[in-house]
Formats: structure tokens, C-alpha cells, sequence
């Protein structure tokens, strides 16, 4: 199995990789869209969090892998917990990553009839797609913004109901489809639709390391993984572990953490003062704010909290001022502390 670089080893990039971590800990706020350069650590960060997840429980035999507490008896008909009338068997399996290639073509994606099992054996059986494939784990798309318009669609439809469904070939399948979303791009290859950049619920920008202290570092990292990646990974264990902890204990603790009306209303009057469309924006703001206060180990959503994710959760949601030359973040940035200062 190949060696995966160590998700604590990633130099800098800090806004980047603590939206990864708040949409691991909270999968309901819609995954994380990363603009930036290219070689900023985007698609590695991604593999490297899902790689020091803890393995999830699944169905033994479902091919969706579905969860037997939470997707059990709702999954399609041939899956063993509904085929079963005992307690279906489970198993542990690893988190799944599943890249998205451009060039993909609509069968690949959402699935299709069995093209081998219909001609050897006339049987009309359903071969999954990626979205089975990526069903409770991450769904990775580089280069989102240039995905061809029919897939943004279907994206857009399996975000919003959290299942796929086909229709064709005779084949009538519906099977759930709930993933973490990770979208990177360059903005200056063009623009994300409006409509799919909506569903993501935070978006981070990445840079190149400015500083020669910071690029020194990170060609030593990777340098290092890659002489010896088994070396390197193993004495990043700890390191991993920690963040591993973090994580699972945040898993547990978000469902306590209260969120005080003053927070909301600060929330609430924030998402008015920059214009924000709709409520998507508040509920994204307390719901990523409850994730950070669970890595935290918080009990209580407190006002740092609520400006640690404000720009990610609302900067790709405000509509382009042409009398205001700044970008969303500093608009968002400006805003705070004209909030937080009364």
C-alpha cells in the first residue's frame, strides 16, 4: 500500500487544514472549496486527513458500504440489511477518498447497468458509480471549476437529497449518496457556477509560501517523505494521533456544545452588514463555529469561535460590490471589527 503523506506534516496552510478538519468533524456542513495555486498542498492535505481518519463500521456485503446505525433497512434492496432478518454483520472499513476526473463520463459517475453480467448472463444488475463509491467519505473534484455543466448538475442534485438516483437501461436504482465534498481550483481557469459553489459550505484561499523559512521547510518534508516514507510516517505518528484524537473526541462533543442567542444574533447581524444571500450563510456560521469549539474542546460556541470561521463560511457566498474594489474576505474582515468592536 502506498505511503501517504502525514496530514500533521503539512507546512503552513493552516486556514486549510482546519476547514478539513471542521467538515470531518461536522459532514452536514457541505465540504470545503480550496482556491489557489497549484502545488499548494490541496489535493495532498485531502488524502492525508482521510488517511489518519479512523476506519468507519459498515454493512458486511453492502457495496455502498452503508452505516448499519444510521443507513440500515434504507439502502437498496439487495443490501444485506434488508435482505437479512437478523442484525446484518459488519465490518470495518477505511474512509473513502474518490477523485472526481474531469473527463468522467455520466455512467461512471452515478453508476450503470452491468454491461457483463447483462451479455454472459442476462441479468440487469447495477455496477456503482463514484457516488457509491464515495458514500460517507470524501469526494474530491480538482480543477472543479472546469467540470462540464451536466455534472455540476448532477452534483447539485445528489448535494441537495443525499441520495442517487438512476434511471436507465431498464435499471431503476436509488441508493444514498452523502459525502464531504472537496472542490480546489484556480480561479484565473475560470469561474465556479454559482449555483454548486453555494453547496460547498466553507471555502478557503491557498497561497505559495511567501516567507524562504516556510519553503525551506516544506521542500525538506516532502524531500525526507520521499526518500523514506515509511520513516518519515512513522515519526509522524504521534503527531497524526493527536489530531486523530481531536477529531473523534470533537465527533462526540458537537452535539453538546450550546451555542448562546448572543452568538446567533452576532451571527446573524454579521451575515447583514456584508450582505449575504439567504440563510445558508448563518447556518453554515453557527454549525462550522459548534465544529471549531468541539476541536477546541469547548463546551460553549463563544465569539472567537464565530470569527474563527466567519470568512470561510461567508466569503463565497457574498454578492460582487463594483463600488467596493476589496475582496470578500477583507470586506468580511472589515465587518468583524466593526461588529465586534461595539
Amino acid at each position: 500500500m502506498r505511503a501517504v503523506f502525514p496530514f500533521s506534516a503539512i507546512v503552513g496552510q493552516d486556514d486549510m487544514k482546519r476547514a478539513l478538519m471542521i467538515a470531518a468533524v461536522d459532514p452536514g456542513i457541505g465540504g470545503v472549496m480550496v482556491f489557489g495555486d497549484r502545488g499548494t498542498g490541496k489535493s495532498t492535505a485531502v488524502r492525508a486527513l482521510a488517511a489518519l481518519l479512523p476506519p468507519m463500521r459498515a454493512v458486511k456485503g453492502c457495496i455502498f458500504h452503508c452505516d448499519p446505525d444510521a443507513d440500515a433497512g434504507a439502502c437498496t434492496p439487495d443490501c444485506p440489511s434488508r435482505t437479512s432478518r437478523a442484525a446484518p454483520k459488519t465490518e470495518l472499513v477505511a474512509t473513502p477518498v474518490v477523485d472526481l476526473p474531469l473527463g468522467a463520463t455520466e455512467d461512471r459517475v452515478i453508476g450503470a447497468l452491468d454491461l457483463e453480467q447483462a451479455l454472459t448472463r442476462g441479468e440487469k444488475r447495477f455496477e456503482p458509480g463514484l457516488l457509491a463509491r464515495a458514500h460517507r467519505g470524501f469526494l474530491y473534484i480538482d480543477e472543479v471549476n472546469l467540470l462540464e455543466d451536466h455534472l455540476v448538475d448532477l452534483l447539485l442534485d445528489v448535494a441537495a437529497s443525499g441520495e442517487n438516483v438512476v434511471e436507465r437501461e431498464g435499471l431503476s436504482v436509488r441508493h444514498p449518496a452523502r459525502f464531504v465534498l472537496i472542490g480546489s481550483g484556480n480561479p484565473e481557469e475560470g469561474e465556479l457556477r454559482p449555483q454548486l459553489l453555494d453547496r460547498f459550505g466553507l471555502s478557503v484561499d491557498v497561497k505559495t509560501p511567501a516567507t524562504i523559512v516556510e519553503r525551506v521547510a516544506v521542500v525538506k518534508q516532502r524531500d525526507a517523505f520521499d526518500r523514506d516514507p515509511e520513516a518519515f510516517v512513522a515519526a509522524c505518528a504521534q503527531a497524526d494521533a493527536a489530531v486523530r484524537d481531536r477529531i473523534v473526541k470533537a465527533r462526540a462533543r458537537r452535539h453538546r456544545v450550546d451555542v448562546p442567542e448572543a452568538v446567533m444574533e452576532r451571527a446573524a447581524a454579521l451575515c447583514i452588514a456584508i450582505g449575504s444571500d439567504g440563510l445558508r450563510g448563518e447556518l453554515t456560521l453557527i454549525r462550522a463555529a459548534r465544529a471549531h469549539a468541539a476541536l477546541e474542546g469547548a463546551d460553549v460556541v463563544d465569539m472567537a469561535h464565530l470569527r474563527a470561521v466567519a470568512v470561510p463560511a461567508l466569503q463565497h457566498r457574498l454578492r460582487r460590490n463594483p463600488l467596493d474594489d476589496v475582496g470578500s474576505a477583507p470586506r468580511i474582515a472589515r465587518a468583524l471589527d466593526e461588529l465586534f468592536d461595539t
